[in-house]
């Protein structure tokens, strides 16, 4: 068996490696190739963590295993990261293990990733304004992957501790992008794509506050009862996920669903947009809205991935079992 550290992860995955893979394995979804698993995540009553499995198998590329971690909102004030976790790897002829990798910084590049996808096939062409509601570790991640999708000319930002904003700004200058600190009616009014990274329980951003054409990234809700967008929000926008299922219990379009707002036949898979069996935007004024769940595939994906190429460099441990 493999093991594959988080340093090493650092080393062989790479934003634009981990889009591929990412973009591959929502085809697959779509296509009816691969598919997750029921996820488990729940409170364990210490450290106020949250945690889970997700796991899957990925017929067309021949991957199976499951991501298992979760999240420490004490962590950062200790030096680590929030979001902890770990991928195992299964072969699927055998059901032999395959490999053990490090899925920290993997999740920060799945979860940027597939944000990436959906500005590529549902931002428009001529998108100026980069959004940013939240400043966490994950933000980093997400901001350096949208700006490889569109010529953005400035980026703007919001968090709820406005202290932690500098790490935006930082990341935009080392981008070349001018950053602003706004309030979230400006943020609405100027972005023309947002991306939400939150763990927001409550709505932040509120439909009067988005305007046409904008297109929309909530990649924070993962969980039943996280909220980052009003309902009427969803409502309003052309929606779509990396996974329906997930979307409409515990993605941003759970409380839309609860509300009868909408139902499960308003969204569309991403990946049926990148394997043009569905549209994406149609319209320039079209508000569009990727509801960013997070599915063990992803994490599969880019595991197998820093797996491969890890191996073949000479960077993974290998034991016995």
């Amino acid at each position: 068996m493999l093991i594959v550290s988080e340093e090493n992860c650092r080393k062989v995955v790479t934003r634009e490696n981990a889009f591929s893979a990412v973009e591959g394995v929502f085809a697959a979804m779509a296509g009816g190739e691969a598919y997750n698993f029921p996820v488990i995540r729940e409170a364990i009553g210490h450290a106020d963590a949250l945690y889970g499995f997700k796991s899957g198998f990925d017929r067309a590329g021949g991957v199976l295993g499951l991501k298992s971690g979760g999240y420490w909102p004490g962590n950062e004030k200790r030096g680590l990261t929030n979001h902890q976790s770990t991928v195992f790897l299964f072969d699927p002829d055998t059901g032999r293990p395959h490999a053990m990798v490090g899925g920290n910084h993997l999740t920060a590049m799945r979860t940027a990733a597939a944000s990436a996808v959906s500005i590529r096939y549902l931002a428009r062409e001529d998108a100026k304004v980069l959004g940013m509601i939240g400043a966490g570790f994950q933000s980093t991640f997400q901001m350096r992957a949208a700006a490889a999708q569109r010529r953005f000319e400035k980026v703007v930002g919001w968090n709820l501790h406005p202290q932690m904003l500098s790490r935006l700004a930082e990341t935009a200058a080392e981008l070349g992008l001018p950053f602003e600190a706004v309030s979230l009616d400006r943020l609405g009014a100027e972005a023309d794509v947002i991306i939400t990274i939150t763990s927001s329980f409550e709505p932040i951003l509120t439909r009067r506050q988005v305007k046409p054409g904008t297109h929309l990234a909530c990649m924070g809700t993962d969980t039943k009862g996280k909220q980052e967008v009003d309902a009427a929000l969803v409502a309003a926008a052309t929606l779509f996920t990396d996974e329906v299922a997930q979307a409409v219990s515990i993605g941003e379009c759970q409380h839309a669903v609860a509300e009868g707002l909408i139902g499960e036949s308003r969204i569309t898979p991403i990946g049926a947009v990148i394997n043009g069996t569905q549209p994406g935007r149609t319209r320039d004024d079209e508000i569009t809205l990727f509801d960013g769940t997070g599915v063990g595939l992803q994490d599969l994906a880019v595991a197998a991935l820093a797996a491969d190429l890890a191996g073949k460099r000479g960077m993974a441990d290998e034991v016995s079992l």
